[in-house]
């Protein structure tokens, strides 16, 4: 399996992949300051990705991860081998997949990102296309897209932002989890943390036998229910080990039956 191979003498030849054009503008006007890179085109969407990255063949890709249609992961799958580059993924907040870069020591950025940390990622993606044996990287990545499609690797961890901070909460500290616009609530004991994902999103991370959705806002972690009892119309209140009471909403009772031995 071969990728394409960087002649030291000239330019780095690179694509941006991103569907916000703001983000497009950052990365392209960050590249610019240097002089070793040569970006050759721009594109806002995956199928713009697969068809760029099949005719130019670009030694380096900032792609994004979160795209609609064809995300980052697909472009890599439909792109033929021999064509793959190097890449740095580009996320704003896929926990699943920051922690499957940090396994496999790619370069990622996280949205939003200071131009220090641009330009640390930046220099360790030049230092690998110049030092790595052609076809390495290409391996590389193509062992991260191969465990994709292996066992399901649910979530052990969320990576949490706030201000200039980042830290990590282990996901089996978390009581509950509440829709909150763009954004969830991460409630551990008395204290609860933002974190900018979608309800069913961070859905699909999880571990189902572990967490559950009692309400179309709601997630439950099921090792902290303490108690059910029936309100109204079929629904139920759901009092956790802490104290908490959510709803568990009747359309999402079935998700409840394992527990309950289908008494519900």
């Amino acid at each position: 399996m071969n990728s394409p191979g960087h002649n030291p003498n000239s330019r780095i030849r690179t694509l941006i992949v991103d569907d916000e054009p703001l983000a497009r503008d950052k990365v392209r006007i960050l590249l610019a300051k240097d002089p070793e890179i040569e970006v050759i085109g721009e594109c806002a969407n995956g199928q713009e990705a697969v068809e760029m990255i099949e005719r130019e063949s670009p030694e380096l890709v900032f792609l994004d991860v979160q795209m609609p249609g064809l995300d980052g992961f697909g472009v890599l799958k439909k792109v033929n081998p021999e064509r793959v580059p190097g890449v740095v993924f580009v996320t704003a907040y896929d926990q699943y997949a920051l922690h499957a870069f940090e396994v496999h020591a790619l370069d990622y950025l996280l949205k939003p990102f200071a131009k220090k940390r641009f330009d640390e990622t930046l220099q360790r993606a030049k230092a690998q296309l110049r030092s790595r044996p052609e076809g390495a990287i290409t391996q590389k990545l193509m062992s991260l897209l191969d465990g994709f499609g292996e066992a399901k690797r649910y979530l052990e961890r969320f990576v949490i932002r706030s201000n200039s901070r980042v830290f990590f909460l282990k996901v089996n500290d978390v009581d509950w989890i509440e829709a909150a616009g763009n954004y969830l609530n991460i409630h551990i004991g008395n204290e609860a943390h933002l974190l900018r994902e979608t309800m069913n999103g961070i859905e699909t991370q999880l571990d189902p036998r572990r967490f559950v959705r009692i309400h179309r806002s709601t997630l439950v972690n099921v090792e902290r229910i303490k108690e059910l009892s029936p309100l109204f119309h079929g629904d139920y209140v759901v009092t956790l080990t802490n104290g908490a009471r959510l709803t568990l909403s009747r359309s999402y009772r079935d998700k409840l039956s394992d527990l309950t031995n289908g008494t519900l």
